[in-house]
C-alpha cells in the first residue's frame, strides 16, 4: 500500500468532495417539501438540458462500463466493441419513444414505467410483472458498480485478508452513498454527475493522447494486440470479428440498445426532465458519450501493449479481468493522475448506483406497496417508503459483493439485460398502440421469460468451467442449424415474446375477452410543460378504472 500513498490521498480527497456535494444537494434547487416522490425520486421534474445530459449520461456510462468494456476487449478482442454501435443506435430510436413516455407521465403523474402500464392496459397484474422485472434487473446492476470500485481498491492495495477487512472500504463508501441519497434523493446524483463526467472526460482524453506517446503510437498498440490474438486459440476474434461471431455481435448490439432505456433508472433520469425539448436535445447530444466510449474501449488494446497482467483475487484464486484498466493507469500515469483516474471510476459508481436504487425503490413503492399493501398511502408515506427501500436495495447490493463470487453478480446483470427486454412490448409498444391485449402481453412475458431462462441454462462457459448461465451467446446448432454461429439470447426471446403476445391477442379478441379501460388519451402523448397534470396521485386513476 505504501507505493500507492499519493493515489490513495487523491482518491480519498475527491471522494470526500463529491460526498459533501451529495449532502449539499438537498438544498440545491430545494423544494418546499421533499416528502413527495416527484421531489425526492424525480428531482421535482424540473431538470434542464445540461443537468439532464450529465444525469442521463452519468447514469448510462458507469464505473463498470469504465472497467468492463476495455477488459472485454483485452480478453476477447473486437467483440467488445459491440457497446459502441448499440449506444449510437439507441438515441434516434428512443428520441421517438421517450418524449411520448415523458408526456403521458407528465400529464398523469407517473413515476415508473409500471405506472404507465397500469393505466394504459388497466392491468395491475401486468404492471406488477413490469415492476418486479425492473427491480430484479436493476439489483445486480447496482452490485456491479461495487465491482468497479473494488477493482480500483485492489489496484491501490487497499485490501485485507479477512472478509470484513477486504470489503470495509466498499461498505463505508456505500454507507455514505446511502446517507446522502436518503437525504437528497435524485438531486444528489444529478449534482455529482457534473464532477463525475468531467473527471471521466479528462482522464480518457489524456489517456488516448498520453498512452500512445509512451507506447510507440497506435500502430504499435494495434500490432501488439494482433500478435496476442493471433497466438490465442478460438473463440477470440482478434482486432476484427471472425465469421462465427458476426451475428452475435449484431444481435447483441441491437438487443442491448432496446434494453438500455427500458431499465428503470434510465427512465427515471428522463422523467426528471422539465419538458419535451430537453429530452429531444439530450437524445441528439448524448452520442458524444458514445465517442468517449469508443476511446475508452481502445484502452483494452493499450493494456495489451503495456503487458498488463490482471490481478488474482486472493479469496477465489481467479484472475480479475476488471483490474486491467486500473493497472494500466497505475503502470503508465504519474501517481497523482492515477489517483484522479481512480477517483473518476469510484465516483462513476456512485451516480448510477444512487439513481438505480432510487428507481428500484420507486417501483416497489408505487407498484407493490401502494397497489397491494396500502392503497390510501399519502405522498409523504410514499416518499418515506421509497427512501427506506432505497437503503435496503443498497444493502442487498453490498451483500452480493461481500458474500458472493463477483462473477455471480456479472452473470446476474447479463440475465438482467435479457429479462428487461421482456417488458418492451408493454412499455415501448404500449406508447404507440393499445391493440395488444393485456392478457396477450402477460402471456408473451411468461413465454419470453421461460425461454430466456432455458436458453441461458444451455450456455456453458469454458473459461470459468461453468456448465450453465455461462454467457448470452446461444449456439444456433442447438436449434438444429448446421453452423457454429451464435445469437444473442435477448434478441430471440423478445421476438418470441412479441409473437406470442400477437397470437394471444388475436385469440382473446376473437373470444371477446374484456380488455379493461385505457386510462390515457391521444393528446396525453404530446403534453408539454405547462399542460395540466394529474399529479394528485396515480391512485385517482386507479380508483376511476376500478369503478368503471
Amino acid at each position: 500500500m505504501s507505493d500507492h500513498i499519493t493515489e490513495i490521498i487523491v482518491f480519498t480527497l475527491l471522494f470526500l468532495l463529491v460526498s459533501g456535494m451529495g449532502f449539499v444537494a438537498a438544498r440545491w434547487r430545494a423544494p418546499k417539501d421533499m416528502e413527495h416522490l416527484d421531489e425526492w425520486g424525480l428531482g421535482g421534474r424540473s431538470f434542464g438540458g445540461w443537468i439532464t445530459w450529465f444525469l442521463v449520461g452519468g447514469d448510462l456510462y458507469t464505473a463498470y462500463t469504465f472497467v468492463a468494456v476495455p477488459a472485454l476487449i483485452f480478453g476477447a478482442g473486437a467483440a467488445g466493441f459491440f457497446a459502441v454501435p448499440y449506444t449510437i443506435v439507441i438515441y434516434p430510436l428512443f428520441f421517438l419513444i421517450l418524449i411520448r413516455l415523458w408526456s403521458v407521465s407528465h400529464r398523469h403523474g407517473f413515476v415508473t414505467p409500471a405506472d404507465f402500464v397500469r393505466t394504459r392496459f388497466d392491468s395491475p397484474t401486468l404492471a406488477l410483472l413490469v415492476a418486479i422485472t425492473g427491480i430484479v434487473a436493476t439489483m445486480p446492476y447496482i452490485a456491479l458498480q461495487l465491482v468497479g470500485i473494488e477493482a480500483v481498491l485492489k489496484t491501490m492495495g487497499v485490501t485485507g485478508d479477512s472478509l470484513i477487512a477486504r470489503h470495509a472500504p466498499i461498505i463505508i463508501a456505500f454507507a455514505i452513498l446511502a446517507a446522502y441519497t436518503y437525504q437528497s434523493g435524485l438531486r444528489a446524483p444529478a449534482l455529482i454527475a457534473f464532477v463525475k463526467d468531467t473527471l471521466i472526460y479528462i482522464v480518457i482524453l489524456v489517456a488516448v493522447i498520453y498512452l500512445p506517446a509512451k507506447l510507440g503510437g497506435w500502430g504499435s498498440i494495434f500490432d501488439a494486440a494482433e500478435a496476442k490474438f493471433t497466438a490465442s486459440p478460438a473463440p477470440n476474434d482478434g482486432i476484427t470479428l471472425n465469421a462465427n461471431n458476426q451475428l452475435q455481435y449484431v444481435t447483441l448490439a441491437l438487443g442491448s440498445a432496446l434494453a438500455l432505456f427500458l431499465y428503470p433508472h434510465s427512465i427515471t433520469g428522463v422523467l426528471a426532465s422539465k419538458n419535451r425539448n430537453v429530452i429531444k436535445r439530450n437524445m441528439s447530444a448524448l452520442p458524444a458519450y458514445s465517442f468517449l466510449l469508443g476511446l475508452l474501449a481502445l484502452l483494452g488494446y493499450a493494456a495489451i501493449a503495456s503487458n498488463v497482467k490482471p490481478l488474482t483475487d486472493p479469496a477465489t484464486g481467479k484472475v480479475d479481468s476488471n483490474t486491467v484498466v486500473p493497472l494500466l493507469f497505475d503502470m503508465q500515469f504519474p501517481a497523482w493522475f492515477a489517483g484522479v483516474a481512480f477517483a473518476a471510476i469510484g465516483i462513476g459508481a456512485l451516480v448510477p448506483a444512487a439513481i438505480m436504487s432510487i428507481a428500484a425503490a420507486n417501483l416497489f413503492t408505487r407498484n407493490i406497496y401502494k397497489e397491494y399493501l396500502r392503497k390510501d398511502a399519502t405522498n409523504a408515506q410514499e416518499a418515506r417508503v421509497s427512501k427506506i427501500t432505497s437503503l435496503v436495495v443498497k444493502v442487498g447490493a453490498v451483500a452480493c459483493i461481500v458474500f458472493l463470487d463477483p462473477q455471480f453478480s456479472i452473470d446476474l446483470q447479463l440475465i438482467g439485460g435479457i429479462i428487461i427486454l421482456q417488458t418492451a412490448p408493454a412499455v415501448a409498444l404500449g406508447l404507440f398502440t393499445r391493440w395488444l391485449h393485456r392478457g396477450g402481453l402477460i402471456a408473451g412475458w411468461v413465454v419470453g421469460m421461460a425461454l430466456s431462462m432455458w436458453m441461458l441454462w444451455q450456455i456453458p462457459n469454458a473459461a470459468t468451467g461453468k456448465a450453465h448461465f455461462g454467457g448470452s451467446a446461444f449456439p444456433l446448432s442447438d436449434f438444429g442449424f448446421d453452423t457454429k454461429r451464435t445469437i444473442y439470447v435477448g434478441f430471440v426471446t423478445v421476438l418470441v415474446n412479441l409473437l406470442v403476445a400477437v397470437v394471444a391477442t388475436l385469440i382473446l379478441r376473437a373470444a371477446k375477452t374484456p380488455d379493461g379501460v385505457d386510462g390515457t388519451t391521444a393528446d396525453d402523448y404530446y403534453a408539454d410543460e405547462g399542460d395540466p397534470r394529474v399529479d394528485k396521485d396515480v391512485a385517482a386513476t386507479v380508483d376511476h378504472q376500478s369503478s368503471t
